[in-house]
């Protein structure tokens, strides 16, 4: 019974089973961190499968093609350009192609211009007034075209800008913008000029 009463020395360490010593919790990576190897693994498999998510979902072009031909006329009296820019459109997606809305833009010295093509049905009186457009006409572009996968379809678009010819014959670049319903817009450039 002496040995209950001795006093207990002061290096040995007491020990309560329901408490453990924060050094001993949080003393190194060792024991705080997972193995370094299967988290790699899995950021490196991770990384795959959102590779490959993302190249199977890509945004794929759903049309091609380009300006063919740009003819401008400005008769003495008339304050703005017209434009007739005959256009191939190519269409390379997988389902059929239905044109929304039809523009072009212009970049000039006096800046960017925008216009949305005329509609067939006012072309004969827009030759009226520039009748030095109406032999350089093709079929015209219109609204509610229909070209199916892997077709072709060639056209015209009327446009008119609030620039002078020698302004217009100047410009930096020209752009038909051809909206589908349920794609994204299709641009296309005049060769030989753009940014």
């Amino acid at each position: 019974m002496a040995d209950e009463k001795a006093p207990r020395k002061a290096t040995e360490p007491q020990f309560d089973a329901g408490h453990v010593p924060i050094t001993e919790e949080f003393d190194s990576a060792k024991r705080t961190l997972p193995p370094v190897a299967p988290v790699a693994i899995a950021l490196v498999a991770v990384a795959i499968v959102v590779g490959i998510v993302m190249y199977i979902f890509r945004a794929k072009p759903v049309a091609q093609g380009g300006i063919d031909a740009v003819y401008s006329s400005q008769p003495g009296e008339m304050p703005n350009v017209m434009a007739v820019v005959n256009v191939t459109l190519r269409n390379v997606g997988e389902k059929t192609l239905y044109i929304k809305n039809i523009s072009a833009k212009l970049t000039s010295d006096q800046g960017e211009n925008s216009d949305d093509a005329a509609s067939p049905t006012d072309y004969d009186r827009y030759f009226i007034a520039y009748p030095g457009l109406k032999e350089h006409i093709l079929q015209p572009l219109v609204v509610e075209t229909k070209i199916p996968p892997g077709g072709e379809q060639k056209g015209t678009v009327l446009v008119s800008f609030p620039v002078t010819r020698a302004q217009f014959d100047a410009r930096k670049d020209l752009t038909v913008i051809v909206q589908p319903y349920d794609q994204n817009a299709i641009v296309l450039q005049e060769a030989g000029k753009g940014k």
